[in-house]
Protein backbone atom coordinates (compact mmCIF):
# COMPACT_ATOMS: atom_id res chain seq x y z
CA UNK A 1 0.00 0.00 0.00
CA UNK A 2 1.36 3.36 -1.03
CA UNK A 3 0.83 6.74 0.79
CA UNK A 4 -3.21 7.17 1.83
CA UNK A 5 -4.75 9.36 -0.24
CA UNK A 6 -7.60 10.65 1.94
CA UNK A 7 -7.48 13.07 4.88
CA UNK A 8 -8.67 12.25 8.17
CA UNK A 9 -11.75 14.04 7.91
CA UNK A 10 -13.01 11.97 4.67
CA UNK A 11 -11.95 8.49 5.94
CA UNK A 12 -14.55 5.98 6.47
CA UNK A 13 -15.21 5.33 10.13
CA UNK A 14 -15.48 1.32 9.79
CA UNK A 15 -12.27 1.68 7.60
CA UNK A 16 -10.62 3.14 11.04
CA UNK A 17 -9.06 0.86 12.97
CA UNK A 18 -9.06 0.80 16.89
CA UNK A 19 -6.24 2.77 18.57
CA UNK A 20 -5.40 -0.18 20.97
CA UNK A 21 -5.68 -2.56 18.05
CA UNK A 22 -1.65 -0.87 17.46
CA UNK A 23 1.04 -3.14 18.68
CA UNK A 24 4.58 -1.53 19.35
CA UNK A 25 7.45 -1.12 16.37
CA UNK A 26 4.03 -1.23 14.19
CA UNK A 27 4.86 0.65 10.81
CA UNK A 28 2.05 2.99 10.50
CA UNK A 29 1.32 6.18 8.58
CA UNK A 30 0.29 9.61 10.69
CA UNK A 31 -1.31 11.95 9.13
CA UNK A 32 0.66 15.57 10.65
CA UNK A 33 0.60 18.13 7.32
CA UNK A 34 0.48 15.51 5.21
CA UNK A 35 0.34 10.98 5.75
CA UNK A 36 3.88 10.53 7.08
CA UNK A 37 5.93 7.38 7.56
CA UNK A 38 6.08 6.06 11.48
CA UNK A 39 6.21 3.68 14.16
CA UNK A 40 4.48 2.76 16.64
CA UNK A 41 5.55 3.30 20.20
CA UNK A 42 2.48 3.16 22.38
CA UNK A 43 -1.18 2.43 22.49
CA UNK A 44 -4.05 3.21 24.40
CA UNK A 45 -7.65 2.81 23.91
CA UNK A 46 -8.38 6.49 22.50
CA UNK A 47 -4.52 7.39 20.91
CA UNK A 48 -1.31 5.99 19.67
CA UNK A 49 2.12 7.58 20.52
CA UNK A 50 4.16 7.45 17.34
CA UNK A 51 7.76 7.96 16.13
CA UNK A 52 7.77 9.37 12.75
CA UNK A 53 9.19 11.37 9.72
CA UNK A 54 8.24 15.05 9.95
CA UNK A 55 9.64 15.90 6.62
CA UNK A 56 11.86 14.32 3.98
CA UNK A 57 14.87 14.41 5.85
CA UNK A 58 16.32 11.84 8.27
CA UNK A 59 14.92 13.10 11.83
CA UNK A 60 12.60 11.88 13.53
CA UNK A 61 9.55 13.65 15.55
CA UNK A 62 7.02 11.59 18.43
CA UNK A 63 3.53 12.80 19.15
CA UNK A 64 0.22 11.17 20.36
CA UNK A 65 -2.49 10.31 17.30
CA UNK A 66 -6.13 9.93 17.69
CA UNK A 67 -7.34 6.95 15.44
CA UNK A 68 -8.37 8.59 12.44
CA UNK A 69 -5.11 10.00 11.88
CA UNK A 70 -3.50 6.41 11.80
CA UNK A 71 -3.23 3.90 9.51
CA UNK A 72 -0.98 0.51 8.69
CA UNK A 73 1.57 0.93 6.51
CA UNK A 74 3.34 -1.57 4.34
CA UNK A 75 5.89 0.18 2.86
CA UNK A 76 9.36 0.19 3.87
CA UNK A 77 11.12 3.44 5.26
CA UNK A 78 14.70 2.89 5.70
CA UNK A 79 15.03 5.43 8.73
CA UNK A 80 12.42 4.23 10.87
CA UNK A 81 12.51 0.16 9.97
CA UNK A 82 16.45 -1.07 10.52
CA UNK A 83 16.59 0.33 13.63
CA UNK A 84 16.95 -1.45 16.70
CA UNK A 85 14.23 -0.73 19.00
CA UNK A 86 15.86 -2.04 21.78
CA UNK A 87 19.46 -0.37 21.67
CA UNK A 88 20.79 2.28 24.06
CA UNK A 89 22.24 5.16 22.90
CA UNK A 90 24.91 6.69 25.46
CA UNK A 91 27.35 9.61 25.46
CA UNK A 92 30.78 9.56 26.61
CA UNK A 93 32.20 13.36 27.50
CA UNK A 94 35.76 13.53 26.52
CA UNK A 95 37.48 13.33 29.95
CA UNK A 96 41.29 15.19 29.98
CA UNK A 97 43.80 14.01 31.71
CA UNK A 98 43.27 10.78 33.63
CA UNK A 99 39.93 10.90 34.20
CA UNK A 100 40.24 11.56 37.97
CA UNK A 101 39.39 15.44 37.49
CA UNK A 102 35.93 14.18 36.23
CA UNK A 103 35.32 11.97 38.75
CA UNK A 104 36.54 14.93 41.70
CA UNK A 105 39.71 14.19 42.15
CA UNK A 106 42.67 16.70 41.40
CA UNK A 107 43.20 17.56 37.19
CA UNK A 108 47.66 17.17 38.34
Amino acid sequence: MSTPSIAPPQRDPADVAPADSYRKADPVWVYRDGWRAGVIEAASPRAVTVTYRPGSHRGTGVDTFTASHVTSRADEDPTLDHGDTDALAMRRPRIGYDGAFAMGGSAS
